[in-house]
């Protein structure tokens, strides 16, 4: 009997206490009120925090940026986390970095063209007992206005403001007339609009946002994006191309006056024909406007550094399927090749036929081999590779259509290449040059192989070190193949002179 008593007997005490634990949890949980924001700071190690917000709009600064990293939001009631947003963007967070009094989160993606206005500047934090509104002023930088794309556009055509940060604004004008409607790009790089009448050709651009005010002038400094042919012999058109060539007060050609020139209506080009013998300098042109002169020299066949000037067989790898050709007739050696006329040197010679899927390698008969060469000085090896390209001259006589032209080092991880006859990514035009031209390859056009597309069609390099090692020398390669998988529509003829690498800006 005293058995059976005390069986009952325990198994009260754990019912009561079951329920004491029940009603206890309950309890607490009705004392959990509504969320309490306090201030918001950077995460950082204490006590290097730094103070973002108390939540007076007249005080606190403004913020920008700051995606993916952490701030602390102390309050009270912080750790049952619904839905935390920043400017009407939720927030995804960890609970594992809450506590009643402070939450850990980081400030998510935040396109600014897209928000709801009326969520700016505001962190809205909900748990399961309640919500609150804080002020904290996260928004986009002042905006910057970097370029117009044409100041002699006429009324009635689309022109677009350049720039970061042109978001959330509200009010616009182009040399004093006011715009009144006009299309921001969804991450504020752009504003397009259609040109007034009268169009202005001179004032500012006025741009007023949310964040700041951006007052740009409206001039017509001259550019120029590239040269046809930068080492040109006596009697080949060149033709330079930019934007703003108008209003021409002096144009020279490393160091040639060149006083006959033909302009494009649009300001993008001018052309003329060398009328004389030039020294290794800049291309120089100065307008009503400004003056514009090249970082890089023409008629400079080494460049920074040469990979090939193809004189004599420089630097070549007589093995490969490319010939040492002459532009001399009276050149006794190598042989004399009528086919790629304006210039009277060296240069590399590449032929094969139509091209079989999968047709052509880094050596035989698809191949210009080179030795070792300094791509790159060593002190330059830690430069941004934006500022440099690969420029080669390249005689295209007769139709290209199928078939890339990859360019490599040692290392051929990163590959350029070259598809010129390939428009779009469903057609294709036959590809020839009136002569002679320049090829520039900037640095980032180098890439890494695609699972689908191939090499030379994934990620871009980054650094030197990526396709040069840390020394800057290496050997290069330039091989035609095909990797498609029906034959090319036609075979490639094409010589080859003056490799080397230029800083371009």
């Amino acid at each position: 009997m005293k058995k059976i008593l005390n069986k009952y007997t325990h198994i009260l005490l754990i019912t009561c206490f079951t329920a004491i634990c029940i009603l206890f949890a309950s309890c607490k949980s009705e004392d959990i009120g509504s969320p309490v924001i306090q201030s918001v700071r950077m995460y950082n190690a204490s006590p290097m925090d730094t103070l973002m917000s108390v939540g007076n709009p007249k005080t606190d600064p403004i913020w920008s940026g700051g995606t993916g990293k952490y701030v602390a939001i102390t309050g009270q009631n912080l750790q049952n986390a619904l839905s935390i947003k920043f400017d009407g963007v939720a927030a995804t967070f960890n609970k594992a970095l809450f506590a009643p009094n402070s939450a850990v989160v980081p400030i998510p993606e935040i396109i600014f063209s897209t928000i709801d206005t009326t969520k700016l500047y505001t962190l809205e934090y909900v748990t399961a007992t309640g919500s609150t509104t804080f002020s904290f002023k996260l928004g986009p930088p002042k905006p910057i206005i970097s370029a117009i794309s044409d100041v002699f556009a006429n009324p009635g055509d689309s022109v677009y403001v350049y720039g970061s940060n042109l978001v959330l604004v509200q009010s616009f004008s182009y040399g004093g007339a006011t715009i009144t409607s006009f299309k921001p790009s969804v991450y504020g790089t752009s504003i397009g609009f259609v040109m007034p009448s009268p169009a202005p050709t001179s004032g500012n651009v006025l741009l007023k946002t949310r964040t700041g005010t951006a007052n740009y002038p409206i001039v017509a400094l001259p550019t120029i994006t590239g040269i046809s042919n930068e080492n040109a012999s006596v009697g080949d058109s060149v033709y330079v191309y930019g934007t703003y060539l108008k209003s021409i007060q002096s144009v020279s050609f490393g160091g040639a006056d060149i006083s006959s020139y033909k302009l494009s209506g649009n300001g993008k080009s001018i052309g003329f024909v060398l009328p004389t013998p030039v020294q290794t300098g800049p291309l120089s042109i100065v307008t009503a406007f400004g003056t514009v002169t090249t970082v890089y020299n023409v008629n400079d066949v080494k460049g920074m550094g040469s990979l090939t000037t193809c004189e004599n067989g420089d630097n070549w790898q007589w093995w490969g399927g490319a010939a040492l050709t002459s532009g001399n007739p009276t050149s006794g050696w190598p042989p004399y090749n009528p086919d790629f006329p304006g210039n009277l040197t060296h240069y590399f010679v590449l032929k094969t036929n139509v091209l079989a899927p999968s047709e052509g390698n880094t050596w035989s008969n698809y191949t210009l081999l080179l030795n070792p060469a300094q791509w790159v000085p060593t002190a330059n090896i830690n430069d941004p590779i934006a500022n440099y390209a690969v420029k080669f001259e390249v005689s295209i006589p007769n139709q290209w259509n199928g078939g890339a032209i990859d360019i490599m080092s040692s290392d051929q991880t990163y590959i350029f290449r070259w598809e010129p006859w390939q428009k779009s990514a469903t057609t294709t035009a036959a590809y020839t040059t009136k002569g002679w031209i320049t090829v520039t390859v900037p640095f980032t056009e180098f890439r890494a192989k695609d699972a689908t597309l191939g090499d030379g069609r994934g990620l871009s390099m980054t650094k030197f070190a990526d396709l040069l090692g840390t020394s800057g020398k290496s050997n290069c390669t330039v091989y035609i193949h095909n990797p498609g998988t029906s034959a090319t529509a036609t075979g490639f003829y094409a010589a080859f002179d003056n490799l080397r690498v230029v800083k371009i800006k």
